[in-house]
């Protein structure tokens, strides 16, 4: 993988952003290997996001983010450069459900995730010896009514130690308390099936199967204080028919529920997402 700067922008539309940013990347010979640009007509904002090579910059993040900052106030800007050299820390969060974890240690082991998985956290012991093959720590932290405060007090206490950029929900069976979500907002990632909001509860591809729906998918979004109404990164969905059993379905749901969850957490350390109000901009 290039080196690159990862130049990140949202602010009110105006005439001259595009062109402002381009000039300042060409007096410093700054080299674009790639450039995406959105403007919301409905609210009036603009989006952007530049790689640039980082070895045609002749000075480090702290000396670019000096030198930008005159036109970020200029332009009211909210931004961030990011160096890819600096995989993003991830802390990935399970209960018994294993396909989600086993998918994204895969991906990591294999290079296709750029990121550092530094813990794993459970509710449950289950996945333990999975997790311990790939040498990554395994918290389980049991959560019931008499000890929520305290658990949830050692996890925010263990997202804190490792210096941790994201945490992934993988088919973890707990609501984070309102203080994380806060705390944390834009940086947990949740995934879910998408028959939300029919179909809640346990068991819920016995309930569509009762339904005979033909359409089954999955959303992966950020976390936020209301259940499962965060701005969304990816979707996906996957036809059935009459005769996929029950089995079936989950089956095919959890297929569909760790490809999307792998692409939206790639496309969150690759800093291609930019929330706004309760929606994103996902940069491909």
């Amino acid at each position: 993988m290039e080196h690159t700067y990862r130049l990140v922008i949202s602010c009110p539309d105006r005439v001259g952003i595009v062109a402002k940013v381009s000039n300042f990347l060409s007096t410093y010979n700054g080299w674009i290997t790639e450039a995406s640009h959105h403007a919301d007509t409905h609210s009036g904002w603009f989006f952007m996001r530049h790689e640039i090579k980082a070895s045609s910059i002749p000075f480090g993040l702290d000396q670019f983010r000096a030198a930008f900052e005159p036109i970020a106030r200029e332009f009211s800007m909210d931004w961030h450069i990011a160096d890819s050299a600096r995989p993003k820390k991830v802390i990935l969060m399970c209960s018994k459900e294993s396909h989600c974890v086993a998918d994204l240690l895969h991906r990591w082991h294999s290079g296709e995730i750029n990121a550092e998985i530094v813990a794993v956290i459970s509710n449950h012991e289950d996945l333990r010896r999975m997790v311990e093959w790939h040498d990554i720590p395994y918290y389980c932290l049991p959560v019931n009514q008499n000890n929520r405060d305290e658990a949830f007090g050692e996890i925010d206490r263990l997202i804190e130690h490792h210096e941790t950029d994201v945490v992934v929900l993988a088919r973890y069976m707990q609501i984070l308390p309102a203080s994380l979500c806060e705390k944390y907002a834009g940086k947990i990632i949740n995934i879910h099936h998408s028959f939300l909001p029919s179909f809640a509860g346990a068991r819920p591809y016995h309930q569509a199967y009762s339904r005979g729906v033909k359409l089954i998918g999955a959303t992966c979004h950020y976390v936020t204080q209301d259940l499962d109404e965060g701005p969304i990164i990816e979707q996906d969905v996957i036809r059935i028919s009459h005769s996929d059993s029950i089995e079936d379905m989950v089956r095919l749901g959890k297929d569909v529920e760790k490809s999307v969850l792998s692409r939206g957490l790639r496309a969150h350390i690759e800093d291609r997402v930019i929330t706004y109000e309760n929606k994103t901009v996902v940069f491909d």
